[in-house]
């Protein structure tokens, strides 16, 4: 069964648009020409809402081409971030955001991976800042992101904020749908993010019949390569509603997904010990769903071996958004690697 797109309203923002955004995070890593055609694309399919970042490399930049350079700016709202903590960083990068998107205002700024709910008079001024700049119009609306549960329910009880971004998908627990639910009830805007859990959900139909049941919930899929995109839009005018199959299909992937796993965020790195954390942290998954003899070739064993000279210096656990005992699964993962190799087990 399928149906249209639904439209989003963020909250007490009053932007619109089509449930079906689109995350540049990818974009970064797509060469200028290719990232600029994807937006023109994306916009011409239908999407309007496009969340980039100061963290994203050349993201803004390439955003900025396809937008600013090209005359559609007012066609289409732009959401940003700072992953500053500090005003004069915030008044930095803010600047640089405008140059790179060439704008004049950003629809919506966002206050990155918030370690905290800050607030007006809690000594940072970020809160201040964020006044400031919607006050001269360099900003439309605020938001703030979080990845710890804790934070961002603070964050939604506040009602200082006009949106929160958050990790949100078919894996969501009760809690997270409370928090969504808290959300909107304070008239702010939900912005799902992470709705395929970092790569690890692979059937964009369950993932998108999931949000249609969530009405006020705007997901944000990270975009790389065009089928992806054209996958996306063609939810446009045929948007999956959930069915008896999807729903047995999502309880599946909830049992096998249940407890810690790793998003593949890298928010870890760098390792002082040089491990790609946030692959070989969930090697077993990506064996698992999304088979391939290239996680088994040489260059990925001796990246996994790099788990033996782990210093457990605690160093990635502490930056770990989602509080996970990374050491541990960097272990459990380089465990179930070596079962695989010898042939062990099997994953095909």
């Amino acid at each position: 069964m399928h149906t249209s797109a639904p439209s989003c309203t963020l909250g007490r923002t009053g932007i619109t648009v089509p449930a079906n955004a689109f995350g540049c995070l990818p974009i970064q890593r797509d060469d200028t020409d290719t990232a600029v055609s994807l937006l023109e694309r994306a916009y011409e399919g239908g999407m309007r809402f496009f969340d980039t970042a100061r963290a994203y490399t050349d993201s803004e930049n390439k955003v900025g081409l396809a937008f600013g350079a090209r005359g559609l700016r007012d066609k289409v709202f732009i959401a940003t971030k700072t992953h500053s903590k500090d005003p004069e960083g915030f008044r930095k990068d803010l600047e640089t955001s405008l140059k790179n998107l060439r704008t004049d205002y950003i629809d919506l700024y966002q206050l990155h991976q918030a370690p905290r709910c800050f607030r007006p008079g809690d000594g940072t001024g970020m809160y201040e800042c964020l006044l400031e700049a919607k006050r001269q119009g360099m900003v439309r609306h605020i938001g703030i992101t979080a990845h710890k549960i804790g934070v961002a329910e603070e964050i939604a009880e506040s009602g200082l904020y006009e949106t929160l971004q958050f990790p949100f998908s078919y894996l969501a627990s009760d809690r997270d749908i409370r928090l969504k639910d808290t959300c909107l009830k304070n008239g702010m805007g939900f912005i799902a993010m992470k709705g395929l859990a970092g790569g690890l959900i692979n059937r964009s139909e369950a993932a998108m019949a999931f949000m249609t049941e969530h009405p006020g919930v705007l997901p944000i899929w990270g975009i790389q390569r065009r089928e992806e995109l054209e996958e996306w839009l063609s939810y446009m005018d045929h948007a999956p509603v959930m069915t008896e199959e999807l729903r047995a299909y999502i309880e599946q992937e909830r049992q096998e997904l249940a407890g810690d796993f790793c998003r593949g965020c890298g928010y870890c790195m760098p390792c002082p010990a040089g491990i790609t954390i946030n692959n070989c942290a969930r090697m077993s998954l990506m064996l698992r769903r999304a088979p391939s003899e290239a996680w088994l070739n040489d260059r990925w064993q001796a990246e996994m071996k790099k788990i033996e000279g782990c210093l457990h210096c605690g160093t990635c656990a502490s930056r770990c958004p989602y509080e996970l005992d990374t050491p541990a699964l960097l272990r459990k993962n380089y465990e179930d690697y070596k079962r695989v190799l010898s042939g062990e087990v099997s994953v095909r």
